[in-house]
């Protein structure tokens, strides 16, 4: 499949993605030409690309987003879902930070209205297990960098832990204490750090 292809290219279960900087009409022939040859590829070996699928996505406001064509003009979707992280042109995260906080919030008005517990294993083990994986999944990648978007994902947090018994009287600050809880913010800092080890020791795919 990657036999010929001049752009980085990178592939994840049965995503595909051409990636390159594009300034020139060379550059962007070259882009195309790669197109055509995945093409050929996937029809040597009896496949087909799903035409429904195909995004082109610019980034730079620079960019002279340029026009690709495989069978047609492939339409411009932006902002994409990257590995379930939506992405836009200029890779801003707001969009990404409230979809994380919509799901995730759905997942706890969910717990409280079909869990009649309100003990303090049961809620923190369903809210571990089912909530915080959509506010930190990918998250080293998109965290967030404005407060609206911090307090967005952290008044989760707190809706969460105040669903346990004995904690609807006492701050954030103290309903975390009690319960032995860094705010998402220290373990995104935490995440960082160890995605940083990671990497530099070379204990991480690059």
């Amino acid at each position: 499949m990657d036999s010929g292809i001049e752009c980085t290219i990178s592939k994840f279960t049965d995503d595909t993605k051409l990636c390159g900087a594009i300034s020139t009409l060379e550059e962007r022939d070259a882009m195309q030409e790669d197109k055509k040859r995945l093409k050929r590829w996937a029809c040597a070996n009896l496949l087909k690309f799903s035409q429904a699928k195909w995004k082109v996505q610019h980034l730079d406001q620079g960019n002279p987003k340029h026009k690709y064509g495989l069978g047609g003009e492939w339409p411009e979707n932006i902002p994409e879902k990257d590995l379930q992280v939506l992405v836009d042109e200029k890779l801003n995260i707001n969009q990404q930070c409230a979809l994380a906080g919509q799901k995730a919030n759905r997942i706890l008005g969910c717990i409280k209205r079909s869990v009649p517990s309100r003990s303090r294993e049961v809620i923190l083990s369903l809210c571990s297990t089912l909530v915080r994986p959509h506010l930190e999944y990918g998250v080293q990648l998109w965290g967030p960098q404005h407060k609206k978007d911090v307090d967005l994902l952290k008044q989760v947090q707190r809706r969460a832990v105040k669903v346990i018994r004995g904690m609807e009287d006492l701050s954030n600050e103290d309903r975390l204490r009690e319960l032995g809880l860094f705010s998402l913010e220290k373990r995104r800092v935490g995440g960082d750090l160890i995605a940083a080890f990671q990497y530099l020791r070379g204990l991480q795919e690059r």
